[in-house]
């Protein structure tokens, strides 16, 4: 097909797709793959937009995956742009607009692969698909990992699957990630007793609690790491307290926090090992746990060897094998068995204000 990269990117960064909405981004994509002989099923969940399409050769092969998301992040301040975020602007070597590096650039390359690949290959084994969501921003409930159920339950799982994740640091390809660590949520409420700041002792400050605690936590090394992962980490990301008032003790106390995790620690035993530092130094507290998503890793098989030699012929250079940075879909559709890696363009810009891509790296 004609349209060409650039096109195509500008065509999606137009559509106004904050998560969990995906604007018209689903419907360019599934014209693009039908004309390409792809079957294209639109799978909604809620209020989420999913894709699901098929191409299958001549024979037996295995299933190879091209896993993404349309969905993007709010701007922030649109007068802080230099571009306007939707406007999908083309200045010299860069590509700018939101979601021109997270993902929609990486949809883009995808879609002209697979039509040069199959202009060169009219005849191959197996089969090609796209599994695209607009949920991986967002909640992350009604997306890939429903799709990947509704999918299981036919019988239907990949061998291999690329997700188009911004993964490289300063050159393309030169980052390739094999797995992601955990993500667990926690909101924490510490219960007090609210009064005025003159008689303390009628009070109970839920602030003074949770200090030391929130010392203890962060000082806690709960593992070291290994080979594949770096040690977990405990990071508060919200403190809500008071009531605006400078002579009133609060009633409550409510903190955010996040476990990035590897493999060395697991769900069950952060959340225990939390706990009982918590039990150990408050009287009165409620805790809500959300799992974002386990960590996983791809290790063996021949989907990592493939990409490392095709970055070594096309680039000349080997990539680094990395599980760092945050989560991605992929943590989804791993644990069943699907070996999956990340591969795409640098992600220095990636949910900032100014967000580009050099087109040079989406070619």
């Amino acid at each position: 097909m004609s349209t060409t990269i650039v096109e195509l990117a500008r065509q999606l960064i137009r559509e106004t797709s904050v998560s969990p909405e995906d604007g018209n981004c689903q419907q360019i994509i599934g014209s693009y793959l039908e004309a390409l002989g792809f079957d294209v099923e639109h799978m909604p969940f809620g209020p989420v937009s999913n894709l699901w399409a098929t191409r299958r050769g001549n024979g037996d092969g295995p299933m190879f995956v091209f896993a993404g998301h349309t969905d993007v992040v709010p701007t922030g301040p649109l007068a802080e742009w230099t571009h306007p975020p939707f406007d999908a602007v083309v200045e010299g070597d860069r590509l700018h607009g939101r979601g021109a590096a997270d993902m929609k650039g990486s949809l883009a390359a995808m879609m002209t692969a697979v039509s040069g690949f199959l202009e060169a290959n009219p005849v191959y084994h197996g089969t090609i698909a796209f599994l695209i969501t607009s949920d991986e921003e967002d909640a992350a409930v009604d997306g890939t990992v429903r799709v990947m159920d509704e999918l299981e339950g036919r019988g239907i799982l990949p061998d291999y699957c690329l997700v188009g994740e911004p993964s490289s640091s300063r050159q393309p390809g030169d980052v390739v990630r094999v797995g992601r660590r955990g993500s667990l949520n926690g909101k924490l409420r510490i219960k007090g007793i609210q009064g005025h700041v003159a008689y303390a002792a009628d009070a109970r400050n839920p602030i003074h609690e949770a200090a030391p605690i929130l010392a203890l936590l962060t000082a806690e090394t709960w593992d070291e790491g290994n080979e594949f992962f770096p040690a977990t980490s405990f990071q508060i990301s919200n403190i809500h307290g008071g009531t605006g008032a400078g002579n009133v003790i609060p009633g409550e106390l409510v903190i955010d926090f996040n476990f990035r995790y590897s493999t060395e620690s697991s769900e069950d035993s952060l959340r225990q090992r939390t706990e009982a530092i918590l039990d150990a130094h408050l009287t009165d507290y409620e805790l809500d746990w959300t799992l974002s998503g386990p960590p996983f890793l791809t290790t063996g098989g021949s989907l990592i060897p493939a990409v490392c030699k095709v970055i070594k012929t096309m680039a000349g250079y080997e990539p680094e094998l990395s599980t760092s940075g945050g989560t991605s879909d992929g943590r989804f559709i791993a644990p069943r068995g699907v070996e999956v890696v990340e591969l795409g363009p640098n992600n220095q810009t990636i949910h900032k204000i100014n967000e580009q891509v050099p087109v040079s790296e989406l070619v």
